[in-house]
């Protein structure tokens, strides 16, 4: 998963690990003979989409007795319990016409107990899904607007407790609103066209929950290589509008992650991306599609295309063999209902993000100058975030869970999902390092293709430890690598976690005019960003989300939740304020605060003028960055990549 941008941004490798995969082949695993049953019918109806309401109905073969029917609690790829249970709505359980009582699990809230009655082969259950207006939230987030919807299917089910989500079989439909088209991995039914009823191939609980539809009224499908496509929606047609150098970079990122991985885990991929701006944004990814949610003029804004499309779609792609080909075994537990535990998603989200943005710049997403200031500002980002000095990097992965929605005041205080940022700048590290002792015979690149790669085909799942991970990095360099991860994993420091950026040839400096990627983020994302400098942002009405601990505006007592009214005596603009920072070694500042019901002037101790990040390359060292992003495939490195 891509999680929101905080910027405003079991077994061994061989012969054991080969037959995992055969144990672990998604939607196909053998079931027991206890497990083993016929399909349940799901029926969806979403024509009220634009209403914010699915209706469901679905019939569920059962024995006569007491049977326990659960809603999906754990979400894969989102790393916590966020089925949406609250939006969950008239549930009504029937068998042959006559009602069924039911009653909810007084501890496990996901859990509905019932009693089938004697001589009943099934159950018909209807229930609704209310979906929310509100965008927060990941794929439980707003969803749905006037004109297109996402449905996610774990929304709209329940199913017997016991088996395995692989074990238990759907055979899905869905209904449209009229004129709206569609898009996604799973397949039709063979002969299953009938009248507005969609209908889809039967699939194991586990295929179905990975394989979400992207509908509207105003969708487009490119087809980008054999067997890969993008879908795209958006509230209006003219968002639709993909130029060619994009649509070049998603056909050089299908390139490149064939060049990386060796192989493809998959029949064939769908991007599926919404361009709303009524809709929650963030990147979720499946084994044959990604489910990627971006701001409605994405495609046609500059701004927005670098800051919300740029690494997004590679993120999410690789995801394809980093979380669901290979998984932790402990993010896998094959029912909905048992806890996740996220103790490796600084391999599992951590890699994705270093690979996700290198793959951005081979594909010519960005250019090699744009992918070193997304750099610049990760590293200057963690150097603002004091939490490291108390919060290890391990702990941010295992509290995953309640990081996700945690609030904005105080996130560089506490810490928020760091396993994404700090992991890039580690794997980085680790990068340089193999490259360095190998005297660049070897790179990551090859543990990539090592641990990724294989036999490709049907979708499968191999899970791993965090012993496998450091094997397979020995096989490609020796060094210790359980010491290395666990010493930075482990640390808690305030120094920041440049040395892949030294041993790449690099290091963090600093430029009194933003680059081309801050100007990006603070257009797209309506903020002015001081956080280098006096040590806040602030979004255009003043607000401040969070503060810079220890910065000048913190030792001043501004603090996050407060509201900017003026700077030097005149009233607070973007201009005003930057202009004011850059007149501090003459000049220094006097801020008016809102708190609450109440007015006050601080005066900031300042006198270092602008101040954003930037890399500035040490020429006593090889450019491994440039051998870095450099593309691996003739396509993207003939497509005009600068």
């Amino acid at each position: 998963m891509r999680s929101r941008s905080p910027h405003v941004r079991l077994v061994g490798v061989g012969a054991l690990a080969a037959a995992a995969a055969l144990a672990f082949v998604a939607g196909a695993v053998p079931a027991s003979a206890a497990e083993t049953a016929a399909a349940i019918r799901l029926e969806v109806d979403a024509r009220e989409a634009p209403r914010k309401i699915l209706h469901a109905k679905l019939t569920i073969p059962a024995a006569p007795g007491p049977l326990t029917l659960l809603y999906p609690k754990w979400i894969p790829g989102e790393h916590g319990p966020t089925g949406p249970i609250a939006d969950l709505a008239g549930l009504k359980i029937t068998a042959a016409g006559r009602a069924v009582p039911w009653t909810r699990d007084p501890v496990e809230m996901y859990a509905f107990h019932c009693d089938v009655p004697a001589g009943a082969s099934s159950l018909d259950v209807a229930l609704d899904y209310l979906a929310p207006a509100a965008s927060n939230g990941f794929s439980s987030g707003a969803s749905a607007t006037t004109q297109l919807a996402v449905i996610s299917w774990n929304q709209v089910l329940v199913y017997p407790k016991g088996a395995s989500s692989d074990a238990i079989q759907f055979s899905p439909s869905l209904r449209l609103p009229a004129g709206w088209s569609h898009a996604t991995a799973l397949d039709p039914e063979a002969g299953g066209a009938g009248g507005d009823l969609l209908r889809f191939a039967t699939v194991s609980l586990t295929t179905l929950v990975d394989s979400p539809v992207l509908a509207g009224a105003h969708l487009r499908s490119i087809p980008l290589a054999a067997n890969h496509r993008i879908d795209f929606a958006a509230d209006g047609e003219p968002a639709l509008a993909m130029d060619d150098h994009t649509l070049a970079a998603c056909k050089n990122l299908v390139a490149e992650t064939g060049a990386l991985f060796g192989t493809r885990h998959y029949r064939h991929y769908d991007f599926l991306l919404t361009l709303s701006d009524l809709v929650a944004h963030f990147g979720l990814e499946h084994h044959e599609s990604s489910d990627d949610r971006v701001p409605e003029r994405s495609l046609i804004d500059d701004a927005k295309r670098k800051t919300n499309l740029a690494d997004l779609l590679s993120h999410e792609m690789v995801h394809s063999w980093n979380g669901k080909h290979r998984r932790p075994a402990r993010l896998m537990p094959g029912r909905f209902d048992e806890p996740m535990h996220g103790e490796l998603l600084w391999v599992y989200e951590g890699l994705t993000q270093y690979l996700g943005d290198v793959l951005a710049a081979r594909a010519a997403f960005v250019t090699d100058e744009q992918y070193r200031e997304m750099i610049a500002i990760t590293a200057a980002e963690m150097e603002a975030t004091r939490g490291r000095s108390w919060r290890p990097l391990a702990d941010t992965a295992v509290a995953a869970q309640v990081l996700y929605e945690a609030r904005a005041d105080w996130a560089l205080s506490r810490r928020g999902v760091d396993f994404y940022p700090e992991s890039n700048l580690l794997w980085l590290e680790a990068d340089a390092l193999i490259r360095r002792e190998s005297g660049g015979r070897k790179s990551l690149d090859d543990f990539c293709r090592l641990f990724f790669g294989g036999r490709g085909g049907a979708p499968s799942v191999i899970p791993y430890t965090a012993d496998d991970v450091f094997a397979a990095l020995n096989q490609i360099q020796p060094h210790d690598w359980k010491r290395f991860w666990t010493e930075r994993l482990q640390a808690t420091e305030t120094s920041r976690p440049l040395a892949g950026l030294a041993a790449a040839g690099w290091k963090l400096a600093w430029s009194d005019t933003p680059g081309e990627m801050v100007k990006a983020h603070e257009d797209a994302g309506k903020n002015t960003d001081a956080r280098f400098s006096i040590g806040i942002l602030v979004n255009d009405e003043g607000d401040i989300p969070d503060i810079v601990p220890e910065s000048p505006a913190a030792r001043a007592g501004i603090g996050p939740g407060m509201r900017l009214v003026a700077v030097n005596g005149r009233r607070w603009s973007h201009d005003v304020l930057r202009e004011a920072i850059r007149a501090t070694p003459k000049q220094p500042i006097e801020v008016l605060v809102e708190n609450g019901d109440y007015y006050r002037s601080y005066k900031i101790d300042y006198t270092g003028g602008e101040r954003f990040p930037k890399l500035e390359r040490d020429g006593s060292k090889p450019d491994l960055l440039a051998r870095i992003i450099a593309p691996l495939s003739s396509a993207a490195a003939t497509s005009g990549k600068k």
